[in-house]
């Protein structure tokens, strides 16, 4: 089997020859890796026979982008969103929004028009050649888009979205169709044109450590029906849908499955996300990608990781429907040969049954 075979037999839950393999180190840890032995020009996608390939074309509403400052630490940039964003240089952090482009409906009435759907959008060399290499690796190739509650922050304040969420409603749903309008569009255009993608790879974080962001009634009657329009779209057309959530979103699994979601993924262990406990309450109508705790990759007992591989495995494996992947991404915290050693434990315990 090659890496798309693989995802295909996981996600329909059908055994695979081993266990399928992704995974999603921060740029600080590649950069570390680059040091301690990956060799140069070679990505870990490439090294470690990652096989899943995420394309995505351009959601934003294309602002020109600026670096308006840098020191030894930090970045301070305009982003095509509009929103002044500072971060870390080695990008190992979540970024600091220090402006938002949105606080009231106005704003939001300014950059509609810039979502419009446009050809422009598609940087067909790119998105081609992105294609082509995935096809050549034998990977997974999925069409990729962030949308919703996740997407929203891009423009507005966290409080100020919760609040949002509360006091208008119908600005917020109007905001969720034209990010759903965009999304489609751009998802049949790339069919189209040739991009013919195994599945969708959808982003929208919607938990924090302990539980949902937003009640679980809200979000049904606010962002569940445009999740479900966009879940549906892609599995009408026998496209599978990998949802990212980060978080605790337990309350809302019920909702996924409903709505055709076929993957859940990164299943964040210290938000007690457990591989184990969902694979035994959802595993007929679920797959599951990840569970893996990032924090046991670096623990300093070896012991630690592959105990944790073994024993999620032995349970998460069983019939197919499970994909290797951290429970979050692999901070700079794991080393290069860690993490090497952290492959051999994948391929050993992941060995087809």
């Amino acid at each position: 089997m090659d890496g798309r075979e693989r995802f295909l037999a996981a996600i329909e839950h059908r055994a695979p020859d081993r266990v399928p393999i992704h995974d999603h180190p921060w740029a600080s840890t590649i950069d570390r890796w680059h040091k301690e032995g990956l060799p140069a020009e070679t990505t870990p996608d490439d090294y470690f026979g990652f096989e899943m390939a995420r394309i995505r074309p351009d959601l934003s509403p294309r602002f020109p982008t600026q670096e308006i400052e840098e020191d030894e630490e930090y970045v301070l940039e305009r982003t095509p969103y509009g929103a002044l964003r500072r971060q870390h240089r080695d990008r190992s952090t979540t970024p600091e929004i220090v402006e938002y482009p949105i606080h009231a409906y106005e704003d939001w009435q300014r950059i509609k028009p810039r979502l419009a759907p446009d050809p422009e959008r598609l940087n067909w060399p790119a998105l081609r050649a992105q294609y082509e290499r995935a096809r050549r690796a034998g990977r997974f190739v999925t069409f990729h888009a962030h949308f919703g509650y996740a997407a929203l922050l891009e423009y507005v304040r966290t409080d100020e979205l919760l609040m949002l969420l509360a006091t208008e409603p119908e600005w917020v749903k109007e905001m969720y169709q034209v990010q759903l309008e965009l999304v489609l569009w751009l998802a049949e255009e790339m069919a189209k044109g040739g991009i013919d993608y195994d599945g969708a790879f959808l982003n929208c974080d919607l938990g924090y450590r302990n539980a949902t962001l937003f009640s679980p009634q809200m979000y049904r009657e606010l962002q569940f029906p445009f999740d479900r329009q966009l879940f549906r779209w892609f599995r009408d057309r026998s496209k599978p849908v990998i949802l990212h959530s980060d978080g605790c979103v337990k309350a809302l699994v019920p909702y996924f499955v409903e709505g055709g979601v076929s993957v859940l993924q990164p299943l964040e262990v210290k938000a007690g996300m457990d591989v184990i406990e969902l694979k035994r309450e959802y595993g007929r109508d679920l797959a599951f990608m990840g569970g893996i705790d990032a924090r046991a990759m670096a623990d300093p007992d070896p012991r630690a990781i592959e105990d944790e591989i073994r024993r999620k495995f032995a349970v998460a494996m069983v019939g197919g429907g499970y994909i290797f992947h951290s429970d979050h991404s692999v901070p700079n915290d794991v080393s290069f040969g860690r993490y090497r050693r952290i492959m051999e434990l994948v391929h050993k315990y992941g060995a087809g049954r």
